[in-house]
């Protein structure tokens, strides 16, 4: 896997490079050439807002009481800082949420809200596709290749996260127990048995909790909307609130079909490149949105790791990699 995913790292790269070589480097740079510091660091605050409001849905996969927010969000920032930099996809960082956690809640506790904060998130992601999709429809002025596209990625996205949301709910989570183990989310198979039994308790108690913690994490997939106003505003190119949605809702789908490529380097830039010009906002324009949204993810990207390498510091201990959950 880990071949696979430095295969596909290298090429996203070039995938990259061949975009910058056909869109032209020098009108990237005259639309970044209108950024200055000040508005690099507007640009990482929606974000700040994101993590926020996606610990809360996070907050309310617990079947009781959860760990405290502010360590939870720690525990986010740092596990989404991984998530990025390893070849490991998703599960990197979910470890090291789940190990952050720990002073607070036992891995029995935190590995099913991982799990289910995955769901409920992924669902959230699906439905502002959704939502996006019909908006795209009522505009006219969005052309009907990406509404095809869209409606694409919806179909993939809810037949896979169907998929999944079937497994934990009918039991065959324990099933799948090496697979789980590989991942690191837990030691052995025979954990899995008490994964199953938390997952489907939790769906069948905890109906309420199940459904804030799905309206939460789409309030953060729609504040990614906000993020894009605020980076097409000072990137000055005036766009509305149903363009910055449908653009949005289209790299929240991009970005899941493709998590096996590291960051979807590559991909969601050749996304965004096309949406932009197919919304005749122009394929530099995207190119340059691509890369300022991937300056704020290297300033967050800092930000969890420093908040990693002070949790370590402070719990004195083995590395999270090494202190794998039960």
């Amino acid at each position: 896997m880990r071949i696979l995913r430095a295969v596909l790292l290298v090429g996203g790269l070039v995938v990259l490079a061949v975009l910058v070589v056909r869109v032209g480097l020098d009108s990237v740079l005259t639309v970044l050439g209108r950024l200055s510091w000040w508005q690099l660091v507007l640009v990482c605050i929606p974000y700040g807002l994101i993590m926020a409001v996606d610990t809360l849905g996070w907050r309310y996969a617990f079947m009781s009481s959860a760990p405290p927010y502010s360590r939870m969000l720690a525990a986010r920032t740092a596990g989404e800082a991984v998530n990025i930099v390893t070849a490991l996809g998703s599960v990197g960082g979910e470890a090291v949420k789940v190990w952050l956690l720990r002073p607070a809640v036992p891995y029995e506790e935190s590995v099913p809200s991982i799990v289910i904060a995955k769901t409920t998130s992924t669902m959230a992601q699906a439905l502002l596709l959704g939502v996006g999709t019909i908006l795209a429809l009522a505009a006219t002025k969005v052309d009907v290749d990406v509404i095809w596209a869209m409606g694409a990625l919806l179909g993939v996205e809810l037949l896979l996260v169907g998929g999944f949301f079937v497994t934990q709910v009918a039991g065959l989570v324990r099933r799948v127990g090496r697979l789980l183990t590989w991942s690191g989310l837990i030691k052995d198979a025979s954990a899995a048995d008490d994964l199953d039994a938390r997952l489907r308790r939790y769906y069948r108690e905890s109906w309420r909790r199940f459904a804030l913690s799905v309206s939460f994490h789409f309030c953060g997939w729609l504040l990614g909307a906000l993020e894009v106003l605020v980076i097409l505003y000072v990137l000055e190119i005036p766009v509305g609130v149903v363009t910055a949605i449908v653009i949005e809702a289209v790299g929240s789908g991009v970005r899941f079909v493709s998590f096996l490529v590291p960051g979807s380097l590559g991909v969601l830039e050749g996304a965004n490149t096309g949406v932009f010009d197919a919304l005749r906002l122009g394929a530099s324009a995207g190119l340059a949105f691509s890369l300022v949204r991937r300056a704020r993810q290297g300033v967050w990207i800092g930000i969890g790791l420093i908040v990693l390498v002070v949790a370590r510091m402070q719990a004195g201990g083995a590395p999270a990699a090494q202190r794998r959950p039960a």
